[in-house]
């Protein structure tokens, strides 16, 4: 059991966050549509202050008995909206700490609404928390950070701190999409992701160099292509 002096004034055990949870100061606009559209769609009781016993959530209430897949740092949504629109009848969350993000995709959502998303704004470990134990079928991490210093690299979200919580939230068979510009990046999820209980499921190059079929490419994506670098697909079986 944690002391006082590891936990948070909420009463959570403290975590550390290492990352942006803010950017350039959002417009008036800008605001005024996170605050009307957020409402629309964001989870409740994921946060400690909400959830403090951390009740599982009832997904079947969320998403009227949907199948769930979740995308962890959406960014600007690009992705998020892509699969929503093309699988009407999923449910899919989208889990993003960085507020400018979830203002450009709230944006893009008061122009186009997606019925079938709903939305956590913060740390990605809150909601591991409180998902049900086997209840996710597909997980998306596109281009995350890649805290490319050697001594930031337990900072990336493949360690063993994010993928047990996440393996212990997905049906057993589903599947757990990466990209990633990163060569490095690479090999530490190659190499910690089975031992959260992943399977690599490439065949031969072509299976990690190709997009899967259904992909869009996001705004980080076109700027790595850009830059020269080459992005890796990565697939894996819970």
């Amino acid at each position: 059991m944690c002391s006082e002096l590891t936990r948070h004034k909420s009463g959570s055990q403290w975590r550390n966050f290492y990352g942006r949870f803010k950017g350039k100061s959002l417009s008036a606009k800008q605001s005024e549509t996170l605050r009307v559209e957020f409402a629309k769609y964001s989870i409740k009781n994921i946060s400690w202050e909400e959830n403090p016993q951390r009740r599982k959530l009832n997904l079947s209430e969320i998403f009227d008995k949907k199948q769930i897949w979740l995308e962890i740092g959406f960014g600007g949504g690009e992705h998020l909206i892509h699969q929503a629109k093309l699988k009407p009848d999923i449910g899919i969350i989208g889990c993003e700490p960085y507020i400018n993000g979830l203002a450009m995709l709230l944006r893009k959502l008061s122009d186009h609404p997606c019925n079938n998303i709903r939305l956590y704004y913060g740390d990605a470990r809150n909601i591991f928390d409180v998902l049900p134990k086997s209840s996710i079928e597909k997980v998306f991490l596109l281009y995350p950070d890649p805290w490319p210093k050697k001594k930031h690299h337990r900072r990336r979200f493949v360690t063993q701190e994010f993928l047990r919580p996440l393996h212990n939230s997905m049906k057993a068979g589903s599947i757990l999409r990466i990209a990633t510009d990163i060569e490095d990046y690479v090999r530490q999820t190659l190499q910690e992701a089975p031992k959260a209980g992943f399977r690599w499921i490439a065949k031969d190059a072509s299976d990690w160099r190709s997009p899967w079929c259904d992909w869009i490419s996001t705004r980080y994506e076109l700027k790595a292509l850009k830059e020269g670098r080459v992005p890796h697909y990565l697939t894996f079986v819970a």
